[in-house]
Parts: structure tokens; C-alpha cells; sequence
């Protein structure tokens, strides 16, 4: 605008004018940097269709909720006992343990127990007790579990909490977590002012939620779907919790839409902040954690850095780099293999819930859990060949560089509940989960138990998840 003004114009008066504009300019920009600052940056919600073909152009999407039964057949499980009888064992090395995979002489006692043992009818009966139900969204059906509180003590308000699995998991790893949330006074947990009502949906892909038939389906699009579901439940404020998968796809959502989400609880927590900062805080740590941050439980858990944090992961990763390039190659002997499939979930459950379970013959998996909670997770998986979808969810997430996508660019402003479980496959300190969950509330960590901490460890979860939104609530 200065070059409009004629030349004639005086030194001093050209001053008289610049710097009032000048500073207007410089005023200006402050004002917008200090508001930019408040206004919270979020992920686009954007939308999608997983369906097959093309989109409908007309016609809105059927958004009824409808009461679902998993249901069987004794042709089902004739298939699966034909199955089970026809497998193929390589025997182990001796003294192999785990530290191979998963030990074959142990395998066939597992496969005994399913094929003699197991009742599917029983475990089917179990998965129905609660209610079940599918909607379709973004041209999908997605499959949930709602469950109440039977009893609302007076002036209790009910806080609605998603909650959120992960691979190889499914909604089964809630089931003995549902209770002492819905029903705290009953399971001795009455000293809460908190009582939830819980829903568990089953990621697209997974179980009985209908897989994608589009490329693409990552956290983000998962994180809007369950926003949509909630939405159709009828709910404007809920909590997350979520571990594994789960935790990413709570952490999406908590980024989309913070004026929905109350609080994030996390039993486990991803921070893909790599640089030199982290490297010299890493190098730091080991001599003066103090100086960085660390607590003395930190400093237990990540060091020996180079073991903990990359022989180990290396070991138990290998399936990650399989499932994120090939998806459709490594599940092709897994969908058609009942054996092959639990040795390849169920290896899982060993490691994961306690990387020592891999000097053990029979992987420790008994020590945690019954081999009919084991199976019947097996089971979710078999019966609705949901292994190549589950598979692929990591190709989706994994195919891209972490650093270039919106959700790393973006803070969690949302109050946020980490519990932090000590066999957790690698340890996040509060100060590097910092980096992205700007409003952590509570940090526990917890005093045993490890990746599956729902499936585990129910009641510390539920304990860590109680405190967390008592504490929220008081905010």
C-alpha cells in the first residue's frame, strides 16, 4: 500500500504512517500466533466407504441397531474336529522351550484339549451373555457389545466407556473386565463414585465386524467409524480405554473430536518421536536419569536399552513385518489351518503377557490364563475367518512413514490415563508420552502383568481405569 503514496510525502509523515502500520502489523500477528496457540489443532474426520463397489449415490445409509447371537452348527465344528485330526506336527528341538516359536509337543496337547475337551456350545453360551449387536457404517457392519449397569445407586451419574481391542485379541478380552465396571460395589470396588456402561466393538476386519472391501482402512478411518457409532448410541460425551491397536485408535479419536472424549485411558502407549533429542535423553539416562526425567522405575524398565528395547522388539516383531508387506500370503495357511491359527495367536499370549514364558515347555500360557479362554479367542478368529482382515490392518497403518501422517502431527489435549504394565512389550516414561498426551492426569505403573492387561490383570485395570475418571470428574 506504501508504493500508492506520492512522492512528495515527507520523511517524517512516511514514519507517521509506518510504524502505527507497522505495529498493527506486528499486533496482529501476536493476537493470531496467541490464538492459533488456544485453538487446539485436531485430525480431520473426513469420511469414508468400506463397502464393496462404488458408493450408493442415493438413498441414506440404514442406521438401525440389531440385536445379533453368535450362533454354531455341529457341521462347524465336524470341520474343525476334521481338521484337528489331520494336523501335521514337526517335532522340537530339544530344550527348544518357546525360544522357536511355539513348541509343537505342547501344541498337541493344546490340540487334544480342543479337539476332546472344548465345548464350543459352552463357550458360544458365554460370548452371548451379553448383548450383542451389529449397524452398518460407511458400508460396513460393525459388531458391538453394550452392556448397562443392572443397578445405578442414587445420584450416580453412568459414564459411557468405549472400549477398544486389539490384534490378536478381540471384544472376548473385556469379558471379565465388564463386570467390575458395570457392577463395581459388587466386585469390591464400592468405594467408587464411578459406574460405566461399557461398549465393546469389534475393529472392522475382526471377529464378527465385517472386513473392509476397499483399500486404506487404517486407525483413522476406525477411530471415525466408532465416533459414528457412538454417536448413533446416542452419546455427546464418553470415555476411551484402549491397548494395542486399540490405543491408537482411542488416541485418533481423542485427536478428531477432543469436545467428545471426557478422558483416554491406555494400558499401553506409542510415541513415534525418534530424533536426536530422544537418542541423547536415551544415552543420558543410563548414567543421569534424573537429569531427563526418569524415574528410578523408568530406568528398570528400559535399560539394558539395546536388549529391552531392539533384541527384544526384533524377536517378537517378526510377524509385524510379514502382516504390514504381505498380509494375504502369510494368512493363506492360517485361515485354512485351525492348528497353524492357534499356534500363531497363541504364541503371542505366551510372550507378550511375560517375555520370560519363553524358557517355559509349554510357554507359561496356563500360569494367566484357562485353555478355554485362550481357545475360545482362537475360536472368534477361526469361525468367522477373520485372520487375513486382521492381518491387513497392519499393512493399512504400517505402509505409510509415521512422521508425514496427521495424527503425528497432532497433540492430545484430552485428559489422559496411562497404565503403564511392567511386561509391556516396550516401557513409555511420562516424560516421553509427554511428548504427545499433553493432559496426562494419571500415570500408574502397574505392579505386574503385560500386554493383554484386560484379559490378565481385570482388576488392576479396572481399579487404574476407576481412579482415572474419579480423579476427571473432580476436574
Amino acid at each position: 500500500t506504501m508504493l500508492c503514496l506520492p512522492r512528495s510525502f515527507e520523511y517524517s509523515q512516511k514514519n507517521a504512517v509506518l510504524v502505527p502500520a507497522a505495529a498493527l502489523g506486528l499486533g496482529g500477528m501476536l493476537v493470531y500466533c496467541l490464538r492459533s496457540r488456544h485453538k487446539i489443532k485436531t485430525i480431520e474426520m473426513g469420511d469414508g466407504w468400506w463397502g464393496s463397489g462404488e458408493r450408493p449415490l442415493k438413498g441414506k445409509e440404514d442406521e438401525s441397531i440389531r440385536p445379533f447371537k453368535i450362533e454354531t452348527s455341529d457341521k462347524e465344528i465336524e470341520d474343525l474336529h476334521h481338521r484337528l485330526e489331520q494336523a501335521r506336527y514337526t517335532p522340537p528341538l530339544e530344550g527348544a522351550a518357546f525360544h522357536y516359536g511355539f513348541n509343537s509337543n505342547y501344541l498337541q496337547k493344546v490340540v487334544a484339549y480342543w479337539r476332546n475337551q472344548f465345548n464350543w456350545h459352552k463357550q458360544v453360551e458365554v460370548l452371548n451373555k451379553y448383548p450383542h449387536f451389529h449397524t452398518t457404517i460407511e458400508g460396513i457392519d460393525i459388531h458391538f457389545i453394550h452392556v448397562k449397569p443392572s443397578y445405578v445407586p442414587h445420584g450416580r451419574a453412568v459414564q459411557p466407556l468405549l472400549m477398544v481391542h486389539g490384534w490378536p485379541g478381540s471384544f472376548y478380552e473385556f469379558y471379565k473386565i465388564i463386570p467390575l465396571l458395570t457392577e463395581p460395589a459388587r466386585h469390591g470396588l464400592n468405594d467408587s463414585e464411578v459406574v460405566f456402561e461399557v461398549i465393546c466393538p469389534s475393529i472392522p476386519g475382526y471377529g464378527f465386524s465385517e472386513a473392509p472391501h476397499q483399500k486404506g482402512f487404517d486407525t483413522i478411518a476406525t477411530a471415525r467409524i466408532f465416533h459414528k457409532l457412538m454417536n448413533r448410541l446416542g452419546f455427546k460425551e464418553y470415555y476411551l480405554q484402549g491397548g494395542d491397536w486399540g490405543s491408537c485408535i482411542t488416541t485418533n479419536m481423542a485427536q478428531m473430536l477432543p469436545q467428545s472424549v471426557k478422558g483416554l485411558h491406555l494400558n499401553v502407549v506409542f510415541v513415534n518421536r525418534q530424533g536426536l533429542k530422544r537418542m541423547i535423553s536415551v544415552m543420558l539416562g543410563a548414567y543421569v536419569p534424573w537429569l531427563i526425567g526418569l524415574t528410578g522405575e523408568d530406568v528398570r524398565r528400559i535399560y539394558p536399552f539395546i536388549q529391552k528395547n531392539i533384541y527384544d522388539l526384533l524377536r517378537e516383531s517378526g510377524y509385524l513385518h510379514l502382516q504390514a508387506t504381505k498380509p494375504d500370503t502369510a494368512g493363506c495357511g492360517l485361515n485354512d489351518s485351525p492348528v497353524g491359527l492357534a499356534a500363531y495367536i497363541l504364541e503371542k499370549f505366551s510372550t507378550w503377557t511375560d517375555k520370560s514364558f519363553l524358557h517355559k515347555d509349554n510357554g507359561g500360557l496356563e500360569s494367566k490364563y484357562s485353555l478355554d479362554e485362550l481357545l475360545t479367542n482362537v475360536m472368534i478368529y477361526w469361525v468367522t475367518s477373520s485372520i487375513v482382515s486382521s492381518m491387513r490392518f497392519y499393512k493399512e497403518n504400517i505402509s505409510k512413514d509415521p512422521g508425514l501422517t496427521a495424527a503425528a502431527r497432532v497433540g492430545v489435549h484430552v485428559p489422559t490415563g496411562i497404565a503403564a504394565f511392567p511386561q509391556e512389550l516396550a516401557h513409555t516414561p511420562p516424560v516421553w508420552a509427554k511428548d504427545v498426551y499433553k493432559n496426562i492426569i494419571t500415570y500408574s505403573y502397574m505392579p505386574r502383568g503385560g500386554h493383554f492387561a484386560a484379559f490378565e490383570e481385570p482388576k488392576l485395570l479396572a481399579q487404574d481405569i476407576i481412579h482415572f475418571v474419579r480423579k476427571v470428574e473432580k476436574l
